[in-house]
């Protein structure tokens, strides 16, 4: 399969003469009444991920997402649809849910026991007929919000006249429709606070200038070369950047030294001493591996490559979903992240990490890319703090922790009277483009 055309909305992500131009200043991640100002203008306008369609398999399943003050229950209803809610009672305010679980009946509120419904609607109270405007039993129902499915992931906005998400997210669903996305099985699952402002992730998804230096363990089995990857970026807000995952021609690992892509051809019944040198292995060797890959995945049980792509099958899309939200779309694994702001505190956020592999027959255990292997079973959530590392030895050396290891650095070098503006390489465009597509939502042109 021959892949298609660039999608019709794609700007180039390189060219810098997309952008205005707007200045990337510290204040911006220190900022309370920069904080203030997201969410008065953007958070509350954008739709936000609350959980897994996975955690919700029968008719009372929910999941509770907490964002800055504000939560929000999204709950499995009987008919199989799925609804969100406020996590408030209706009667003084009390919260209903504190995490994940299953209910029956509905939400009972722990303070005076009223009892909501699946569906928001009051469905007892104490003393009902004691209340001077009239029972409030059938007639009060908790505040709803829009809430939709996409991804395997449950969506939820808090503004009424949001574009439905479909219309949000265009065009990533149609350039990943080929991706069995609700399939996948998420092996880890960790909850990480940082000491940094948000946007550190989305500004360092957004590019791989970085990745020499701080993943030199990448370049060997993803080609990150400056004119090899494809930059990509979209009208709102979103963009992606394309990456053969194939041996890169400029750094090479010394000899003698166990080559990744070796084993990765091996898997494919491929001998890598049969090419005559290095630049044909990493060239041809990756050809050789897409038809080997299409002509050996059904009876090897890879499922999830029936109709992918001649670049899906081998390549690494990393894409990122204005504003907060990065998906990296390998061939074998999705890798979920996620930054979502302190409630008070610019210098600090949450870092969501979900590695998610698709099943495959006879895997029992699976290469999580960010977090090792792990065994191929729905992982419990982890939080812990990153504590420069010390909090989580699981994914120490791990590409997303040498990224966690620089976020500290680069918040504290925000307050610096030495730092006015970012001077930004081509291949960095999509920095800016976030930053400018942000003060279209602050300054009210979104």
């Amino acid at each position: 399969m021959i892949k298609p055309p660039l999608h019709p909305l794609t700007l180039d992500g390189r060219d810098a003469s997309n952008l205005r131009g707007d200045p990337i200043t510290g204040d911006r991640y220190t900022s309370r009444d920069f904080m203030q100002r997201e969410w008065d203008h953007m958070w509350t306008r954008i739709w936000h991920v609350a959980g897994r369609t996975a955690e919700l398999e029968e008719p009372g399943d929910y999941v509770v997402h907490d964002f800055m003050k504000e939560s929000v229950i999204c709950v499995r209803q009987d008919d199989g649809s799925i609804r969100a809610f406020y996590n408030a009672c209706g009667h003084r305010g009390q919260r209903l849910a504190w995490n994940a679980a299953s209910v029956t009946e509905g939400f009972q509120c722990p303070y005076h026991g009223w009892l909501w419904g699946k569906d928001g609607v009051l469905r007892a109270a104490q003393d009902p007929e004691d209340f001077p405007q009239g029972n409030p039993c059938g007639k009060l129902k908790l505040k709803e919000l829009r809430c939709d499915v996409w991804g395997g992931m449950v969506w939820y906005t808090m503004d009424p006249d949001a574009p439905a998400l479909a219309d949000y997210l265009a065009p990533i669903p149609e350039i990943y429709a080929h991706y069995p996305m609700d399939t996948a099985v998420r092996v880890f699952w960790m909850k990480i606070n940082l000491n940094t402002n948000w946007k550190f992730a989305t500004d360092n998804f957004s590019e791989s200038y970085h990745t020499r230096t701080a993943h030199p363990q990448v370049p060997p089995w993803i080609d990150q070369d400056v004119d090899t990857a494809r930059h990509e970026m979209y009208p709102g807000g979103h963009g992606r950047t394309v990456q053969p995952m194939r041996p890169s021609l400029s750094d090479r690992l010394p000899e003698g030294v166990p080559h990744p892509f070796d084993s990765i051809l091996r898997q494919w019944d491929i001998d890598p001493g049969s090419f005559p040198d290095y630049e044909t292995k990493a060239m041809q060797g990756w050809l050789d591996l897409k038809a080997a890959k299409r002509r050996l995945w059904q009876e090897r049980g890879y499922v999830h490559y029936e109709h992918m792509d001649d670049e899906e099958i081998t390549d690494s899309p990393h894409t990122v979903i204005f504003p907060n939200v990065t998906i990296s779309f390998l061939p074998d694994n999705l890798i979920f992240f996620r930054t979502e702001p302190h409630p008070e505190d610019p210098d600090k956020c949450t870092f969501d990490l979900w590695c998610m592999a698709f099943p495959v027959k006879g895997q029992r255990v699976v290469e999580s890319i960010m977090a090792g292997p792990q065994p191929l079973r729905e992982a419990e959530l982890e939080v812990r703090d990153f504590d420069n590392g010390r909090g989580v030895p699981e994914i120490d050396g791990q590409i997303v922790f040498q990224d966690m290891m620089l976020a500290e650095g680069q918040q504290r070098g925000m307050y610096s009277r030495g730092y006015s503006d970012a001077y930004l390489s081509a291949q960095e465009t999509r920095v800016r483009f976030f930053h400018e597509v942000l003060n279209d939502y602050l300054e009210g042109r979104r």
